[in-house]
């Protein structure tokens, strides 16, 4: 992947793909090497462009601290640096934010948006502050982050549910970062817990979809439903599946090709 300077912050990123143009805004604590099978299928119908945000992949930290605004605007500087004046968004937890804060500050950029299990902050309500689960022994927090993915698992779901078991395992911790890797997730939460456009999305003018799974412990419906409330004329819809509803309900991510597609 290519690594170039936005804002003095060299950013890791990458291009795939051919269609119209689609931002993919990843979620918390991963990099762009987790999520290859996702932008594998995104790139088999969009022009797809990604990054990994600051401290991830190959991406510098910078300072270190740093808010949801400094992150739309690597995404605003990426777009700029590939030539792309307007292109459709889809925004996948934390990306959600991220694609909420980009949307509220330069809506003339947006043709269409997905925010997929995330959350508006202030009065329309804050994801799960993922933040409280650092200082946990290993196998607490991921017995804790695995209850919030989906409020439904545990042994005796997957028992009878071993599809999710296969889900389940994507989300296992991989082991305790090193010390960079540490400071980029405290970073990342830091920026997550203060993220708000609450007041702000009736600015967003472009066709939008804000889809949440049923049993999502991290960005519950009703945030979504809040989400879609604000914003004109966006459809909201809700999936058979907890936070990771993309990869549970079979009609999800036709749904969101669909729409993306759409003119």
């Amino acid at each position: 992947m290519p690594v170039s300077a936005v804002d003095g912050i060299d950013l890791s990123w990458e291009r795939a793909g051919s269609g119209p143009r689609l931002l993919f805004c990843n979620g918390s604590g991963r990099s762009l090497a987790d999520v290859q099978p996702m932008l594998a299928f995104l790139a088999g119908s969009f022009d797809v462009l990604a990054w990994d945000y600051r401290g991830f992949g190959d991406s510098d930290l910078g300072a270190g601290e740093y808010t949801m605004a400094d992150v739309a605007a690597d995404a605003a500087g990426l777009l700029g640096l590939v030539g792309w004046d307007a292109c459709r968004v889809a925004g996948l937890s934390f990306g959600g934010m991220v694609a909420q804060e980009l949307a509220v500050t330069n809506p003339e950029r947006l043709e269409r948006l997905a925010l997929l299990c995330t959350s508006p902050g202030g009065a329309g309500g804050s994801s799960y502050p993922l933040q409280d689960l650092l200082d946990l022994p290993v196998e607490e927090r991921a017995a804790a982050g695995l209850r919030l993915v989906d409020r439904r698992w545990d042994e005796d779901w997957f028992e009878t549910h071993p599809s999710d078991s296969e889900v389940a395992a994507r989300f296992a911790p991989a082991g305790e970062p090193d010390t960079a890797g540490a400071l980029a997730r405290r970073a990342q939460m830091e920026a997550r817990a203060r993220h708000d456009v609450w007041e702000r999305l009736g600015s967003i003018t472009c066709p939008t979809l804000v889809a949440s799974g049923r049993y999502d412990g991290i960005a519950p419906v009703e945030n979504g439903e809040a989400t879609a409330s604000r914003i004109r004329g966006a459809q909201f819809r809700v999936y058979d599946g907890g936070h990771a509803f993309l990869l549970q309900d079979p009609r999800a991510l036709g749904d969101l090709v669909s729409f993306l597609l759409e003119e």
